[in-house]
């Protein structure tokens, strides 16, 4: 294997020729770049490759560095000597720029820039938002129709999952609730001599707020997560692009039946929810207060009536809409990662829970206003 060598020559004044001779292979050892720039004092250098013989990316690496080096120091270099498949590749290695690290380089955006690409951002999420709305309100119109595409043995898995395997988590959380109320309440109405009044606290607060809104987040929680994961494990591995390319709405099969689901097991979870939450006030009446069982139940039902849990129960029919929007939509608009598919459930949970607690203060706001 012939020795590489680069060897300068002084034309003129300032102006020098470079011979590159030799195997340039990784094989083989080339000069060190260190002592071609100390002998590099010209301001012109034309490089002749008349006796390169073998030549691989050792020797394009080479270039790269030459050329990197005359264009820092003002040196003009006349490549015209050398092979065109060198320059050739020299010429795509020149084409993007060398990064100092593996992280991304922030750009430098003015401060109206970012602002105006937020808000634009937003018009996008908000319309994607609505698109999604429009398509489910559609999927209901063909429903209604008779002639939406989803399997009527999905809707049922999904209620079973909704419903009966939620009672564990609604029961604790519920009775827990009932309970704190109660205990609360008996601290502060027990300096009046007023604990019978504990069962009224307890009984509009469950049925009025708390029932519907504490199921909700549950669900929000629970449910709502479990969509977005669904969903976007199922856009991962393109099985709702195959339900596309098969003619086949992915709102009527996929996005419909849990939508049923939810819309009617959550009013039932919330009046399951109600009654754990009273019997945790009795519970707390019983061994705190000196009340009998009796005497609490009475209290309750007098204090009680079907607006009360009507209220409740709207508002869970109004928070299942919610929930399954924020969780379906999230997972439907899920990425191609498997850490999109946890970005998804985290959303859709966040945006359900928040969701849930202003569609409560609103509507509580409108109930004081029709006094109902």
């Amino acid at each position: 294997m012939n020795k590489c060598t680069f060897e300068l020559s002084e034309i003129k004044e300032q102006h020098c020729e470079a011979h590159i001779q030799g195997d340039w292979v990784v094989a083989n050892a080339v000069p060190k770049f260190a002592d071609i720039k100390a002998q590099l004092q010209c301001q012109q250098l034309s490089l002749n490759a008349e006796g390169l013989a073998q030549w691989d990316s050792r020797f394009v690496l080479f270039l790269f560095q030459l050329e990197a080096y005359c264009q820092s120091h003002h040196i003009s270099l006349d490549l015209s000597g050398l092979p065109e498949s060198a320059l050739g590749l020299l010429k795509q290695a020149s084409a993007f720029p060398i990064r100092e690290s593996g992280q991304k380089i922030a750009q430098q955006t003015s401060l109206l820039s970012q602002l105006g690409q937020s808000i634009q951002n937003k018009l996008a999420q908000i319309m994607s938002v609505l698109t999604f709305v429009g398509e489910i309100c559609l999927s209901f119109l063909r429903l209604l129709r008779g002639k939406a595409c989803f399997r009527q043995r999905d809707l049922w898995l999904v209620m079973q999952e909704c419903g009966p395997k939620a009672l564990p988590i609604v029961t604790l959380i519920s009775l827990l609730v009932g309970l704190i109320l109660a205990f609360v309440g008996a601290m502060q109405l027990k300096v009046f001599g007023a604990q019978i009044y504990v069962a009224n606290l307890v009984g509009l607060g469950m049925a009025r707020e708390m029932g519907a809104m504490m199921t909700a987040i549950i669900m929000a929680g629970r449910t709502g997560a479990a969509f977005a994961s669904q969903l976007g494990s199922m856009q991962v591995n393109e099985e709702i692009d195959a339900l596309k390319t098969l003619g086949i709405s992915p709102t009527d099969f996929l996005v419909l039946p849990r939508m049923l689901a939810l819309i009617l097991m959550l009013p039932l979870l919330c009046l399951y929810a109600d009654l754990v939450g009273i019997l945790g006030g009795l519970l707390v009446s019983v061994s705190l207060l000196d009340i009998s069982a009796l005497e609490y139940i009475e209290q309750t039902r007098s204090a009680l009536s079907l607006n009360d849990f009507a209220t409740g129960l709207i508002k869970s029919s109004v928070f299942g809409v919610l929930v399954v929007l924020s969780g379906c939509y999230n997972g439907m608009q899920c990425g191609r990662s498997s850490s999109s598919v946890g970005d998804a459930a985290t959303a859709a949970v966040v945006s359900g829970i928040v969701s849930v607690v202003v569609a409560d203060a609103l509507l509580t706001v409108i109930y004081q206003i029709i006094d109902f």
